[in-house]
């Protein structure tokens, strides 16, 4: 039987990598469920790859760079997630309001729509900073 410091320290690593592959799984989970195809067919991930398609050309530099903007407080490691997510969205509306083209409004209100409750704060007070009226979008918060 192991004794001392050495069985304790045992004992810390089993918890640690325990938590660490139930934390692993649960994100793993997650991606799995997202790719899961709905009764459509096509998966919400599938779904938001086509939106970014379809609007791709539609996008101009400006709007590139607002979103850019916006998702900067996103820690860098989940950026990518949260602007191809946030692009979807944004895509999504415009394409169900049949629109010419990406707009720093349809960016503004994607945005709102695709982001938790929790993120808001943090969207409000980049919008304070770029001195951007939110006014208009006091309903979708």
């Amino acid at each position: 039987m192991l004794e001392g410091w050495f069985s304790y320290f045992i004992l810390f690593w089993v918890f640690i990598l325990t938590g660490s592959f139930a934390i692993g799984g649960f994100f793993m989970f997650r991606k799995f469920l997202k790719r899961f195809p709905k009764e459509d067919g096509r998966s919400d991930m599938d779904w938001e790859e086509y939106y970014v398609e379809q609007t791709r050309r539609l996008w101009k530099q400006q709007e590139k760079d607002l979103l850019e903007e916006l998702v900067s407080p996103v820690p860098e490691l989940f950026r990518d997630v949260a602007r191809h997510k946030i692009a979807g969205k944004i895509g999504e509306i415009t394409l169900k309001e049949n629109a010419k083209e990406v707009t720093q409004d349809l960016v503004i209100r994607g945005y709102i729509v695709a982001t938790p409750k929790r993120d808001h704060k943090f969207l409000r007070k980049k919008l304070t900073e770029m001195n951007i009226d939110m006014t208009p979008y006091e309903h979708l918060f």
